[in-house]
C-alpha cells in the first residue's frame, strides 16, 4: 500500500496520569508534516477498550485538530473496538462502519509486529488482543465525527 505511518510516546505506561489537551495536540502536530492526509487512523476518543486515558486523549485530539483545520485529511478512522467494560477481551464493535476480516497471511504479519518488533510475549495481553478483524468508525467531514462523538 506505500503507506507510511508515525507513531508517538506520550508516556503510554498502565500508571498514566492525564495529559492537557494542548500538550497532547502539539505532540500531534510536531509530528506530521504540514501537508494533506487521504487518510487518518487514530484511536477512538472513548478508547478501544476501557480505559485507556491516552488513547482516549489521542483520539479527541485528532477530532478536535481536524475540526480547527490544524490538519487535513479526506477521512478519519478511529478504531471501533469494544470490552464489555473488562469482562471480556476486546472485540470489534459489529455497529462499526467498517469491519474487515484479516487474510490469515495479513494476521499473521500484524501479530509478528507485535510479538516480534515490538517484543510482547506469545501470551501477554497485546498478542492475545491482537484482531483478525479490524474494525473502524469511518467520518468524511470533521463535523460527522464532532456530532458522533456528543452522541457517545
Amino acid at each position: 500500500m506505500k503507506a507510511k505511518g508515525i507513531m508517538g510516546d506520550l508516556d503510554d505506561g498502565p500508571d498514566q496520569r492525564p495529559l492537557k489537551t494542548k500538550e497532547v495536540e502539539t505532540v500531534i502536530l510536531d509530528l506530521l508534516p504540514a501537508k494533506h492526509f487521504d487518510l487518518i487512523i487514530s484511536h477512538h476518543p472513548k478508547g478501544e477498550y476501557t480505559r485507556h486515558i491516552r488513547h482516549e486523549e489521542t483520539g479527541m485530539a485528532v477530532i478536535n485538530l481536524w475540526r480547527n483545520n490544524q490538519i487535513a485529511t479526506n477521512q478519519l478512522w478511529t478504531f471501533a473496538y469494544e470490552d464489555g467494560n473488562k469482562q471480556y477481551l476486546p472485540r470489534p464493535d459489529e455497529n462499526a462502519s467498517i469491519n474487515t476480516e484479516l487474510s490469515k497471511n495479513i494476521w499473521q504479519k500484524k501479530y509478528k509486529i507485535i510479538t516480534e518488533i515490538y517484543g510482547f510475549e506469545t501470551n501477554s495481553w497485546e498478542a492475545k488482543t491482537t484482531p483478525q478483524t479490524e474494525a473502524f468508525w469511518q467520518f468524511k467531514k470533521p463535523n460527522d465525527a464532532v456530532k458522533w462523538l456528543r452522541s457517545l
